[in-house]
């Protein structure tokens, strides 16, 4: 795993980077938080959605609102960035929508709009 610290319109946002997926489990995304927190002392992660397990896009499974709450409960934003159109749940594009109006997770197209969103987030 690579991560990388960027400074995007003032705000210290992290960027991972890596040939295995990352967020695979609750657990791994909190250790991935605090790992990122404690290498760049950023609270803000963009991730390609390829490190993200398939599971977590699997709302019954459970995994992405756990993820979102133990972000939220520890102050950290994460963005997800890539393609998302394959998916047809419209439970998962209504999550999807309803994160992207919120400021602490978002779902967009590129690494940009991801370091953009994160910056801009309160």
């Amino acid at each position: 795993m690579k991560i990388e610290a960027i400074t995007e319109n003032g705000v210290l946002v992290a960027l991972a980077e890596g040939p295995e997926k990352l967020l695979t489990s609750t657990q791994a995304a909190l250790d991935l938080a605090m790992t990122v927190q404690y290498e760049t002392g950023a609270q803000r992660l963009a991730l390609p959605k390829k490190l993200v397990a398939e599971e977590f896009f699997i709302l019954s499974s459970g995994m992405a609102g756990e993820v979102l709450q133990k972000y939220i409960n520890y102050r950290f934003k994460l963005a997800i960035w890539g393609d998302f159109s394959r998916y047809t749940s419209k439970p998962l594009h209504d999550f999807i929508y309803e994160s992207n109006q919120g400021k602490d997770f978002f779902f967009v197209a590129s690494q940009e709009e991801a370091l953009r969103k994160l910056a801009e987030a309160e």
